[in-house]
Formats: C-alpha cells, structure tokens, sequence
C-alpha cells in the first residue's frame, strides 16, 4: 500500500469472475477511483479485464443497500441490524419447529464463492439447520463436471484442469475463455494463454455452435449442433480404442474398466455419431487422431456441454479422453490441483466412493447430488402439495437471483410470495430478494477481505494470495461475515449469542479431528493448545491461519517450520508462488477401488439414453446461451460502464434463417418456447450456425419492485422464461439451458 496527500493505493484480488486477478486500487478518502492490474501478482502478473477495470464502479454503485430491511405492513422499510436479525430468528425458528428443519430451504448462488464469508458459513448454516432442501447455482452450470468425477475419482471436488501453460493441444468443448475468462479452470489471462499456446507451435481446437471470440482464434473450430456433445466425444472415444491409439502411461495401473469401456462406446461411430452432431465422420476421426498425436494434449468441456441433456455424460468423456491419451495427472495435460487450503493429504487408498440419490426432491423425485437438489424444482417445491412431506415454507437465500438465472422465472416468482418467510443476503433489492421479509446487504468489496478458497482447487498453478479489506468498515455497516455467522446463530436456536462462537465451534471441530487423524500433524495433540496458536484480527482470519497450518504447504502447527502460516502470507502481500502443478494420482483417489473407475454403473445405465440420442434429429431451431466478457450472469447489468456496445441482450441468427423467416436487423423477434415467450431485436451474423438461435444469460431486470436503477432501464428478456424446468440432466439435476427447442416470428405473427 502506497499514500499520498490525496490518495492512497491498496490491493485486492478481483472477485467479480474465476479469474481471480490481482488488482491495485487507487482510493480517495473511502472511495475506490480506479483499479488496474497488480503487476507483481504471483498468478495473474498485471492481467485485467475490463470487468476489474469497473471495480471501482461495481464497489461504488449507488442502488448498493446500505442497511437491512424488514418488511412492515407489507413493506420492505429499512431496519437496524439488530432488528433484522430479531426478524430472521422470530421468522425461521417457528417453521422449523412446526414443520420440520426439511421446511426451510436454503439457495445459493454464485457469487458465494467469491468471498470469504461464502466459503466459511453456508456449510455451517446448513448443517445447524439440518435441512435436505438445498438449491445452488451449480445445478444450473457445473454439477454434471461434480458427478462426473465424483463417480471417477471418487471425490466430486476432484477436478482436473488443463495445464495451459505446459500444454501442445488444447481442445475446448462448449467453453468460451476469451468472454466468461474461463470456468472450473481458474486462470487470469486465460487469451493470452491460448495465444501462447499457438505461438509455441501447439494447437487449439473449438468445439462449438457459434463462432465465439475463442473460436475465431482456433486453429480448428468445428460448429457441432447444440446438445450433441457427448455423442462426439463417444465417436473420439471409439476412433482411440478402434484405430489403437490408446496410451494410458502411467495411468495403466492406476484405472480399471478399459475393456468395458471399450465395449460400453462401439455403437459410437463416427458415422453413427455424424448426422446427429452434423459433424462429418471424417473430421470426428481427425480430432481424435490430432489428440492421440500430440506430444501433450488437454480436453476440457464447460457450459455448453453442461447444460445440456447428456451434460454428466459429456463431462466424463471429456476427462475419458485426457485418460485414454495418457494425459490426465501429466504436465501439458490434465493435472489435479492443490490448494493451500485443502486439507491435509491423507494417504492413497480406497475410500468411501461417490453416491448419488441419497434422497430425493418431494415432488418430482429428482435424485440429490452432491447434497443438493435440482434449481429448477425449486417452485415445485414451494408451490405443490404433496404427501411425501411439507412443502418449502422459508426459504434463506444468499447471493442469488433464481428468478432470472433459474427456468419459469415467472412461476418461482409467484411462488417466493407465497413463502411464510424468506430471508436474502444481497447488496441489491434484485428480482428475487424483492420478495424476502428480510434483506441483509453485504458491504461493498472493497471494505471485505478476500481469499479465494474455491478458486485455489481449481487454478492452473499453485498458488496463495489473501487480501485484507482495502477500505475500513463504513459505520452501519457489518461485515458479511459477521452477518452470515449471525444469520447461523439467529436460525439455529442461538440467536444473541457473539458471532465469534461460530467461528470457535468450527476451529473446535476440525482441530479436534485433526488431532485423531494419523496423517494429519496435529495428531496426538492438544486442541486446545493448538487454538491458542492461531492469529489473525478476526475470526475469519484464524479459520484461514488454522486451514493453512493443517494443509499441503502449512507448517502444521510448528512441525515444519518453512511451511505457510497467515502471518507469512501476510508478509507476502502480492502472494506466494506454490509452482506449476505436479501430478498427484493416486492420493486424490476416493474410490471404493482406490483406482479411477472408467465406467461406474449410474454412467453405464445412462448411456443406453445417449445411444437412442443417435438417432434423432431435431427439427426446427434450437436455442443457445452467450456469455459476455463484460457480464456476469445477472450481477453486472447496474453497472453503466459494463454494458452497451457489444453487451446488449439479442437475439443471435444466421443470415438464412432470418431471410427463411422473414426477420429484419434490429427488429422485434418473438420467441416462444415451452415455458413461455419473449420478445427480443434481432441481429443477423453468421457467428452462430445455421438452425441456431442464441441469447445471452442474466438479462429480464423489468419486474416491479426492484432497485437497479441502470438495469431497468436497458432490462433485456430473461432467456430462462422460454423453459418450463421440465428438461434436465437426469444424473446431475442440471437444468438443459442449450440445444432447447425454440420457436420465432417477426413481432406481429404468431410463431
């Protein structure tokens, strides 16, 4: 940090996408006035976008709440904090106790994962609450890369990323870096890695409907029809076992299921797979040679082979082909990364496995993954009465805005009114919180610390970096730690108690397992003793020293002198170097096997759905999404400097189709679809492929009530209003946002 007579600098790592770029902020007084990249951060080495070029702008947004409010006589009114919270326990505790802890639900939403408060608290909320009913933003993005590798590897957080600096070919399915700077792969200058990809002789392939920003970079983009992803992936996967191409490496002695896999994809060929991908057989075979060739290779699969109806399918053909090349757990190809605050690394061995559909959703019977149940069945579940148990009557929703990100927004919003009670942690009165009884706003980020604990198991480099808050605590404010370890107190029966035994009922816990654990270095100790050791200014702070200590890196309570603590990551303000990743099979590996497991049952008995996929050929258009490099979902639309231009809400269609329909540039279009209609300007471009349509994601901000001044002005349509939540990834609960059949007419016709 850096002062003058007017001004000061400070440092903070972006939080507003994965990339997790360093920033240094220049503030007068309280105010944050410009941002730029940290050239000495370890990781992103000065990298901005201009999403952390608007820091200033996102962290100074007038609309931002400055106080709770507690609705009044019907009203949302503004509240003292101690009445908000008086409000939460008066509100949750009655439902829970009448119906049952199953009667309040909880919904979280991306953002969680870019802060502090949303990587420490939720988990301990829910488990105080003991309720089943949980909702997040994965199920409607990347819960399908969650089962597929729960049920590979074991463990649903292993996830293996592609080694871009190291890496000869980089094939991308369903994935745009240039625009959403990358996703479960966190990597801060994710272009200019591709370019350096190209310019050190390697390739890039794109996989890809429309003719991204990605796509035009790639040496090979390859316009496959929405949907079919996984069926093209199955034809690579049966070119490598049919043309022998194969080469498991190292991996050899480390999976089981080859010969079943190998019998599992042989109704997968090429030409079997070419009229529905509307991809030639011979390119199919070209790709999969091109893999098998190269000296190193990475595939790596995101949204658009997600959410779509084989997303858990594709998402394991992604990771069987890194396998089958030999380049998953290899440098330049698919490598596991390791965190500083994971935990500590036991030893490789069988482990309990991966289960799916330990219970179910009460209406729809969706079967849980990874604890949670499906977005899309969250209306149902508030607005359907059934006797399988009572239905949703509270809900706690923290940093998220379904009624725009989620399908039949207009259904779940008639159904958050009718909620008995309904508490939002938000910094906007959005389409969503605008129904809650009580709203609790976070500080802005710059008065927040931040530490990447999600993004860390995910990056293309090991690294640490922790950031504490830029600008001191504004009064009236509260810290959005101290008010989600309040919101943890007020729901489970402790309301009044000091937000600090939250954070000392964690630090008891897991030190008190970790000194049962043999592997772990506090084993055989006291504690008690070991709490005492602990630093930091905050509670926050000593879950973070203590979670360094027990990690890969950490000194383990003094055992190892050199290792990370909180106060040497302090002394390293613009991060800590961890180096490039190394491979780590088998100890990630949580199998019952103790092996990667190519070809689990609930995998086996999905495929029969996919081969029948084969031949079927969709007719009509189909409806894709589009990120914005300038977006973010639905966060960012408040922000003046973050749309117009290019970032406007359209509706994407080739040149042929429009002149086939009749639609103009620039014209209204309706679009109807099985949940509902919108009406969106047309632009004509030959980015997308014939027979597709495309229109981005997060849009809709014209509901009444809300207090997003700038959004509802330029409102766009809300893309999730032309599904019905009827069409899902049946193994992740993800909801099918791409390859969705859509019907459209020039304004004025019925479509």
């Amino acid at each position: 940090m850096s002062t003058t007579a007017d001004s000061r600098t400070a440092l903070r790592i972006c939080p507003l996408c994965e990339a997790t770029c360093g920033l240094t902020l220049t503030i007068e007084g309280t105010r944050v006035t410009s941002a730029r990249g940290d050239r000495d951060d370890v990781f992103s080495q000065g990298f901005i976008c201009p999403k952390g070029a608007s820091f200033g702008a996102a962290d100074g947004d007038p609309d931002r709440l400055r106080t709770p409010l507690v609705r009044k006589d019907g009203e949302l009114r503004e509240a003292t904090w101690a009445e908000a919270f008086d409000a939460v326990a008066a509100g949750l505790r009655p439902v829970v106790e009448r119906y049952g802890p199953h009667a309040v639900g909880a919904v979280l939403g991306n953002p969680n994962v870019h802060t502090m408060a949303g990587a420490l608290y939720p988990t301990v909320l829910l488990a105080g609450l003991g309720t089943r009913s949980l909702f997040t933003a994965s199920t409607l993005d990347q819960m399908p890369k969650h089962v597929s590798s729960g049920l590979l590897y074991g463990d649903a957080n292993a996830i293996p990323v592609p080694d871009l600096d190291r890496t000869d070919h980089l094939l991308l399915i369903g994935a745009n870096p240039l625009e959403s700077n990358g996703s479960l792969c966190t990597a801060p200058d994710f272009p200019g890695k591709l370019k350096a990809i190209k310019a050190r002789g390697g390739t890039l392939t794109v996989i890809d409907p429309r003719r991204t920003r990605t796509a035009k970079l790639a040496d090979r983009h390859v316009a496959i029809r929405p949907g079919t992803d996984a069926m093209l992936l199955a034809a690579m996967a049966y070119v490598l076992f049919e043309e022998e191409l194969t080469d498991l490496g190292e991996l050899a002695e480390l999976v089981q299921g080859t010969d079943e896999l190998r019998e599992a994809v042989r109704d997968f060929t090429p030409e079997a797979a070419a009229e529905a991908c509307d991809v030639d057989a011979d390119t199919i075979r070209a790709l999969a040679r091109e893999l098998a060739a190269a000296p190193t290779a990475a595939v790596y699969g995101r949204i658009g082979s997600c959410t779509v109806p084989h997303g858990t399918l594709a998402s394991w053909l992604v990771d069987i082909l890194n396998i089958l090349t030999g380049n998953l757990d290899r440098p330049g190809g698919a490598l596991f990364p390791q965190a500083a605050t994971d935990r500590t690394p036991r030893p490789a061995g069988p482990g309990h496995g991966f289960a799916l559909g330990r219970w179910h959703s009460r209406v729809s019977r969706h079967p849980e993954a990874k604890g949670e149940l499906p977005m899309a069945a969250l209306a149902e579940e508030i607005d359907t009465a059934t006797a399988e148990g009572e239905p949703i009557r509270a809900l706690v929703v923290i940093a998220a805005n379904p009624v725009l990100s989620a399908p039949d927004g207009d259904r779940l919003d008639k159904a958050l009114g009718s909620l008995d009670f309904m508490v939002s942690v938000d910094p906007y009165l959005n389409e969503t919180s605008r129904h809650a009884h009580v709203v609790l706003p976070p500080p802005p980020p710059s008065q927040s610390p931040h530490h990447d604990f999600a993004f860390n198991t995910l990056a293309v480099r090991n690294q640490v970096r922790y950031t504490r808050a830029a600008v001191p605590l504004e009064p009236g404010r509260m810290a959005e730690t101290e008010i989600l370890a309040r919101l943890v107190l007020a729901a489970t029966g402790m309301h009044g108690a000091e937000p600090s035994a939250v954070d000392d009922l964690v630090i008891g816990q897991t030190l008190g397992k970790a000194v049962k654990e043999p592997h772990s270095p506090a084993h055989g100790r006291d504690p008690r003793e070991l709490a005492a050791q602990l630093t930091g200014e905050t509670g926050p702070e000593r879950r973070l020293d203590m979670m360094l200590r027990l990690g890969p890196y950490g000194d383990g309570f003094g055992v190892r002198p050199e290792g990370l603590t909180l106060e040497k990551l302090l002394d390293q303000p613009h991060g800590i170097d961890l180096g490039p990743l190394q491979p780590r099979l088998p100890q990630p590996l949580k199998t019952r096997s103790g092996l990667v497991e190519l070809l689990p049952q609930p995998l086996a008995d999905d495929l029969p759905r996919l081969r029948d996929a084969l031949r079927r050929r969709p007719e009509g258009l189909v409806l894709v999404g589009r990120r914005h490099l300038r977006s973010n979902n639905s966060w960012m639309h408040n922000i003046p400097a973050l749309t117009g231009g290019t970032n406007r809400c359209t509706l994407h269609i080739h040149p042929d189709d429009a002149d086939r329909l009749g639609v103009t540039n620039g014209a209204p279009v309706r679009v109807k679809g099985a949940g509902g209609e919108v009406v969106a300007p047309a632009e004509i471009t030959d980015a997308v492929r014939r027979g597709v349509v495309s229109l981005p994601h997060g849009w809709g901000h014209d509901r009444p009530g809300t207090r997003t001044t700038h959004a509802a002005e330029n409102p766009g349509v809300n893309v999730n209003q032309l599904l019905d939540g009827s069409l899902l990834d049946p193994l992740s609960g993800t909801a099918v946002l791409n390859g969705v059949p859509i019907d459209i007419a020039p304004t004025g016709t019925t479509p």
